[in-house]
């Protein structure tokens, strides 16, 4: 038998651990490499090692690997294209969330985009991916083609005669129901937030103007159904708010898992609220709505899904129109010399058509053909929409193609990539195309004759798209002209019933709030107190 002293041993020991770390570094080294590989391919695929290649326009990735420019994006859009701007030119790609946007910021050059065929720039992709995450609805093939036929049917022209009727009677359920008047010495004035009070009564109104009034049957009578009507409207509005303060997170998909469950929440209770179940208990549904349900149901949509789509009818109608209608009153009541061009103007169309507001009498019938003839107020709503409507224009790129620019340059941009406008800084608050771009000027759109001005230039040229507040071509909003309509009643009344002043007219004009860049009319960044009295 043998034996082994301890040095023996240990060198023994320790050569046997060295073989066998380098038999598990042979079997690990090659799983080692294979994950090295993965992770540099997965990035090589989602871009990381993108190099600009001849012909494309400047690229800059950005600081942090995929997610690339997407914090300073979201943190302030306007402040940060315009860096790119000045950095790159008129036209940049940029990284952001691992996708590759190329962004056009020359409004001659807007044509090349705007008029490309889908076959090669659609955005129909892009909308489909928001609208699933935001409101839960999978998009059935020629969504938006249905949406635009119904919308030309429903919500201009004849159409349009009909639904501002519809408006105007809830309007005025809303606005006079429960306001004091002249007479009333107790309740002389109301006070409100005017953010609060202007999205409020528009949006009740669109919805009601939309989506149908309690039918008189239930209730008993014509005023118990009114009275369900705002109490129910009342309800809806409420929830929405809480809905639209998450939206600008919950289309990026970084909500925090509390507000995350708040969403869901709030998604289904619409989803109940506005069932077509429900909808079909209502009386003077809109053709609009009733069409877009009657079409799915056809094409074998489930009504869960259904429901779905009703919640992004609302959004799509009523989420931006309030806004816009609380800062188009700012305006006016911030500018005394608009404020009576907009008065006289419809106290000239009231005298025209022989109506008279006054204690005791009729309503006043607003019509269509009166919202007709209403230039003045016509250009104090586009410059409104000028300075507050600010959505980006995005489209996908399905297959290699090239832009031309309006300098004659043209660029080859790559199957897979976006491409986006930004109209609020490349042409709403360009200098040379409105001169003293942040003033508001309620003629700006006007000739000296009182016509529609559509004389806009850069560089000496003449812009075709100099105020792009419902985006352009084919993805144009179908409902514009409906929430126009809707604007201009709600001005057009708010001068006809009613004495209104802010509380404190020293106080300054609210910033805008720049988390919203991107989804429509934005939003001021505090409320402003006002009050308000029947003017008879």
């Amino acid at each position: 038998m043998a034996f082994f002293n301890t040095k023996e041993l240990n060198l023994c020991s320790r050569l046997a651990q060295r073989e066998q770390r380098g038999k598990n570094m042979g079997f690990l080294l090659p799983i080692l490499l294979a994950l090295l590989a993965s992770v540099l391919g997965g990035l090589y695929f989602l871009g990381a090692f993108r190099q600009r290649r001849p012909g494309e326009p400047p690229l800059d990735r950005g600081p942090i690997p995929w997610l690339g420019h997407v914090l300073e994006f979201r943190r302030d859009t306007a402040m940060f294209l315009e860096r790119m701007k000045r950095k790159h030119g008129d036209i940049f790609t940029i990284q952001l969330g691992g996708l590759y946007f190329t962004f056009l910021m020359d409004p001659l050059s807007f044509g090349t985009v705007v008029k490309e065929a889908r076959a090669k720039l659609d955005f129909t992709k892009f909308a489909q991916q928001l609208v699933q995450k935001v409101f839960g609805y999978n998009s059935m093939e020629n969504d938006h083609k249905f949406l635009q036929m119904s919308s030309n049917k429903h919500l201009m022209g004849d159409g349009l005669v009909v639904m501002t009727q519809a408006m105007m009677s809830n309007l005025q359920n809303l606005m006079l129901h429960s306001v004091g008047t002249k007479h009333d010495r107790n309740t002389i004035w109301n006070e409100d937030g005017l953010f609060n009070y202007s999205y409020n009564i528009v949006f009740r109104a669109g919805y009601l103007a939309l989506f149908g009034n309690e039918t008189p049957k239930s209730p008993g009578s014509l005023e118990k159904a009114k009275e369900v009507d705002r109490d129910e409207s009342q309800e809806l509005f409420r929830e929405f708010r809480k809905y639209d303060q998450l939206f600008p997170n919950l289309a990026y998909g970084v909500l925090p898992p509390g507000e995350k469950r708040e969403a869901e929440r709030l998604k289904r209770l619409f989803w109940n609220m506005l069932s077509v179940q429900k909808m079909k208990t209502k009386d003077n549904i809109s053709g609009w709505v009733r069409e877009q349900q009657q079409l799915r149901e056809e094409h074998g949509m489930e009504d869960f899904m259904q429901n779905r789509y009703m919640f992004l009818l609302l959004w799509a109608s009523q989420g931006n129109t309030g806004p816009a209608a609380f800062w188009l009153l700012l305006y006016l009541m911030k500018h005394p010399e608009a404020m009576k061009a907009v008065q006289g103007e419809v106290e000239e169309v009231l005298k025209e058509t022989d109506q008279e507001v006054k204690h005791g009498g009729p309503l006043i019938d607003l019509t269509r053909d009166m919202l007709l003839k209403t230039p003045i107020l016509d250009s104090a709503v586009e410059e409104t929409l000028r300075l507050i409507a600010a959505p980006v224009l995005t489209r996908a790129v399905l297959q290699d193609m090239s832009l031309r620019m309006s300098d004659g340059n043209e660029y080859r941009i790559r199957e897979g990539d976006r491409v986006a406008l930004f109209p609020y800084t490349a042409v709403h608050i360009d200098p040379e195309v409105h001169p003293d771009p942040l003033t508001f000027k309620y003629d700006r759109f006007l000739t000296p004759e009182g016509g529609k001005k559509t004389d806009f230039y850069k560089g000496g040229k003449k812009l075709k798209y100099y105020n792009m507040p419902w985006g352009a071509g084919i993805t144009m909003c179908p409902g514009r002209f409906f929430a126009t309509n809707e604007l201009k009643q709600f001005v057009f009344l708010m001068l006809t019933y009613f004495d209104f002043e802010l509380k404190n007219p020293e106080e300054k004009i609210p910033d805008i709030d720049i988390k919203r860049w991107g989804f429509g009319s934005m939003q001021p960044t505090k409320d402003i107190q006002f009050r308000y009295r029947l003017r008879f």
